[in-house]
């Protein structure tokens, strides 16, 4: 196993930068982007119950597949928002974005590197990206509800994606992109839905 709190920070930032360009949704960005500074985020109650996570659903069933561990992303413009999520972890109520789900009930996460953000870079922007592992486990495919009536977790599933538009012409605005990029994920038990999904673990913030 790789154990980055072994390693010097170099080799954590090597690590995190190869993570982040192969997640890439535009094979251009390769040369986009510069990344300076990579902190480890060790937070072992976050990693515990990721581990619980994992464990509760291959009991209940779950193929391997779907207790793959993945990575997703989120931006913030500011190292205090950045380092606060790696403290209180991603929770309900933090996003503006509704398409998949009500975002009262879960969260979303970007699936890519580089489209993190409704609106594109431009030069010389800079902010913090935090890298996540994450669980995507029983993923349902929904279509995208731009009306107040929040399309809610769907049961027995643990996160929503959009439909694929694969023969999206490739003038599809950067708001789109990001929309349809996003994970939707969510823990519900007993009609309850938990505030922070264990299926989220912050991982590494650059």
């Amino acid at each position: 196993g790789f154990h980055p709190e072994s390693e010097e920070s170099s080799s954590l930032l090597q690590t995190a930068v190869s993570v982040l360009q192969s997640s890439y949704l535009d094979s251009t960005s390769q040369d986009g982007f510069q990344y300076s500074q990579a902190i480890l985020v060790e937070n072992d109650v976050f990693l515990s119950e990721l581990k619980a996570f994992a464990q509760a659903k291959e009991a209940a069933g779950y193929s391997q597949e779907e207790l793959k561990e993945t990575f997703a992303f989120l931006l913030f413009d500011n190292e205090e928002e950045a380092k606060e999520v790696c403290r209180t972890g991603l929770r309900v109520n933090s996003s503006f974005i509704s398409t998949l789900g009500d975002p009262a009930k879960g969260v979303y996460i970007s699936k890519y590197a580089d489209c993190l953000h409704p609106r594109p870079w431009y030069h010389g922007k800079s902010g913090y990206i935090v890298i996540c592992k994450l669980i995507k486990g029983k993923v349902k495919v929904v279509s995208e509800n731009y009306t107040t009536s929040y399309t809610s977790p769907s049961p027995g599933y643990d996160c929503h994606v959009a439909v694929s538009r694969n023969n999206v012409p490739s003038k599809t605005s950067h708001w789109q992109a990001f929309e349809q990029s996003q994970y939707y994920v969510y823990e519900v038990s007993d009609g309850s839905t938990a505030e922070r999904p264990r299926q989220i673990c912050p991982y590494i913030v650059i």
